[in-house]
């Protein structure tokens, strides 16, 4: 798993809101493509190969970047049906799978038709809305989903082979839900957000105290706390979500790669 964007609904300095590659015998998925993503994807391979992309929920953070990658499968000359600028034209443009929570389609319907084209995502994809029953093959790659607890419906995602296993819990309020889905997952990739819980009460997001808690919990091998501004101090973030974890915690960074 490469990450490619790790940031929290803002966007580092050069950086990326969420998105990580996943890569096994040749399949590539992407999970989440937020803001600055496509272009990160496109500095780690080709787009047109990426076999499927998953959405964990609709907030633009998560999804916005579908928006430039379905423009690139549309308008790319090497997409077309007829020769342009030296590509022979084709017949069969690429058209990843998108996996995205049920009601996905209105969403990209209503973002895109603001300027444009209301089937500019639907088209270029092949769109598959899915539920917490759902699971997927992605060649060699098993794919599954557990709701968890935020503002809008949201699922945390699991991608496994050969009985190994990374689990996405993508945003969420505190909850047992994703302890449960992630029970002694190789590599848990997590959020910590927040500096201290909302002010409001209302909750949507972990501290990085309460990650590592939630990563303890479910007894997760491997753990890497994402979701998290450059502006939020990473020494700090570490050792309070180490401390809750009672093990070492690694910080996603752009451009780091984990085995599992």
């Amino acid at each position: 798993m490469t990450v490619l964007g790790k940031s929290p609904s803002w966007q580092d300095a050069g950086g990326a809101c969420s998105g990580y590659l996943v890569e096994h015998e040749g399949a590539l998925a992407l999970l989440d493509c937020g803001n600055g993503v496509f272009a990160k994807l496109r500095q780690r391979c080709d787009y047109v190969d990426v076999d499927a992309v998953l959405i964990s929920h609709l907030h633009a953070d998560h999804f916005l970047d579908l928006v430039p990658y379905a423009y690139a499968l549309t308008y790319a000359p090497r997409q077309q049906p007829v020769p342009v600028a030296g590509y022979p034209g084709t017949d069969s443009p690429a058209r990843p799978r998108l996996l995205a929570p049920r009601g996905a389609a209105a969403v990209f319907r209503r973002v895109t038709g603001a300027w444009g084209s209301e089937d500019l995502i639907e088209s270029a994809f092949e769109l598959e809305e899915y539920g917490p029953e759902s699971a997927f093959e992605l060649g060699p790659l098993r794919v599954r989903f557990g709701e968890v607890p935020h503002f809008t419906t949201t699922f945390a995602i699991e991608l496994s082979a050969n009985g190994r296993r990374i689990t996405y819990g993508a945003d969420c309020s505190p909850n047992e839900a994703l302890v449960e889905f992630a029970r002694g997952t190789d590599l848990l990739v997590v959020e910590g957000t927040l500096p201290r819980p909302e002010r409001t009460g209302e909750r949507g997001h972990l501290t990085p105290a309460e990650a590592g808690a939630h990563a303890r919990r479910a007894g997760a091998k491997r753990v890497v706390l994402t979701h998290i501004s450059d502006e939020l101090d990473a020494r700090w973030a570490l050792a309070e979500a180490s401390a809750a974890y009672g093990g070492p915690i690694e910080l996603a960074r752009e451009g780091a790669v984990y085995e599992v």
